[in-house]
């Protein structure tokens, strides 16, 4: 059950914000191995004129950045699957927003199931229980 925030300063439409969504909810159920069905996406445009990486205001600089935090439950994934999902989105966003800053960022955030849930329940109310590396888990 993956919450998937994408912060960026491009310019995007509602086609590309719908590819933007799209692509990186499959990126993370792929690499992650997560329920599409209990996937969220938010995306939030933020004026680069409020962006400062380094002391640097990006609209000064007319560079672009990004800033994707993928919310998941502890023990669900693999260091390898994080530092694939870092290499994968990075790469995927990379392509998708024109003089990106190499400063952009992706963050995957380990929950631990008691506090972490939809609904109302947390994720060890659901049934929720870490499984092997190696095994599939839909959470």
């Amino acid at each position: 059950m993956p919450f998937i925030t994408l912060q960026y300063t491009a310019a995007v439409d509602a086609a590309k914000a719908a590819r933007l969504a799209s692509e990186i909810a499959d990126l993370a159920c792929t690499v992650l191995r997560k329920d599409p069905r209990r996937t969220s996406v938010l995306l939030r445009p933020v004026d680069a004129s409020h962006w400062f990486i380094a002391g640097q205001c990006l609209a000064d600089t007319g560079r672009n950045a990004f800033r994707l935090e993928v919310t998941v439950t502890d023990e669900s994934n693999t260091r390898a699957d994080k530092q694939r999902f870092q290499r994968e989105a990075f790469a995927l966003l990379s392509g998708l927003f024109e003089n990106l800053h190499p400063h952009s960022n992706v963050h995957v955030i380990d929950c631990r199931a008691s506090a972490y849930g939809y609904g109302g329940i947390s994720q060890e109310e659901h049934g929720y229980r870490a499984t092997a590396p190696s095994a599939p888990d839909r959470t």
